[in-house]
């Protein structure tokens, strides 16, 4: 994407500029998610339940209702994934301690197990990736990425990276 380094100040990005630009994210979008994508088909997953196996590990203990605005789905839809995980065994639901209505959410020995093999995946290309384009090109890749993020999940973001420093 040579677009990217001519010199031009990033002010004024063409339209041409930007679709390569999205279309590079939908490319390595694919190529982030392949490598478990492959894990998961193994086990009939998909990535509904990565996603949520991802951020029950981030914040073990985390509710339902957190995990809901985290992941932007349905009640319907995480029920039916957190119901699949947990009758394998790979999540466990507590009932909350100061509200009885919540239910906290534990990954299990073998859902830890499980997420560590999917993140390695992901670990490895990102690795690959960051060493090949540099520390200066990692700072910027974030950067962008902090900036299409919607203010409420930016801050979540923020939320999540806070607590496991």
């Amino acid at each position: 994407m040579s677009d990217y380094h001519s010199g031009e100040s990033l002010l004024f990005l063409t339209d041409e500029q930007l679709r390569q630009g999205i279309e590079a994210m939908f490319f390595a979008y694919r190529g982030f998610t392949a490598d478990p994508d492959r894990i998961l088909a193994s086990m009939a997953y998909g990535r509904a339940h990565h996603r949520a196996i991802h951020f029950i590990n981030r914040a073990p203990g985390t509710t339902v209702t957190n995990l809901l605005a985290i992941l932007g789905v349905t009640k319907q839809s995480l029920n039916r994934v957190l119901r699949t995980l947990i009758e394998d065994g790979l999540v466990q639901s507590h009932v909350g301690k100061s509200d009885k209505r919540e239910r906290n959410l534990y990954l299990t020995e073998e859902g830890k197990a499980l997420e560590n093999r999917l993140s390695d995946a992901q670990r490895t290309r990102m690795r690959a990736a960051f060493r090949d384009a540099g520390p200066e090109a990692v700072a910027g890749f974030r950067r962008v990425l902090e900036a299409m993020m919607d203010k409420d999940m930016r801050r979540r973001y923020s939320d999540l990276r806070e607590a496991s420093s």
